[in-house]
């Protein structure tokens, strides 16, 4: 993914965003991430993808997800045409959107 594209679709916010986040405000926790302009609070889709971001900058690692800017617009297309809100099945597998 590149830089400026967006991880959470409904609030607009960036990899870039959430990248400086994390390195400025270290969240202890994935759910903390909502603090940057309310990252995961929407339809609840990118709460998985966060989760992963933060993980990876928890290991010392630089956040990156491996997926197309389309697919992953397509693929959210698909979980909000299925109805579904907040945390899917990913988000458990991730580790979840808990603690804060």
């Amino acid at each position: 993914m590149d830089p400026h594209d967006q991880v959470c679709v409904c609030f607009k916010v960036s990899l870039h965003k959430l990248t400086t986040f994390m390195d400025r405000e270290q969240p202890s926790v994935p759910s903390q991430l909502s603090q940057c302009l309310g990252a995961g609070t929407g339809c609840g889709w990118c709460v998985p993808f966060l989760c992963r971001l933060h993980a990876q900058h928890a290991a010392g690692l630089h956040p990156d997800l491996a997926i197309s800017p389309e697919d992953y617009v397509a693929r959210r297309a698909s979980y909000k045409a299925a109805g579904k809100i907040h945390q899917g099945d990913e988000a458990v597998e991730a580790g979840g959107w808990q603690g804060g």
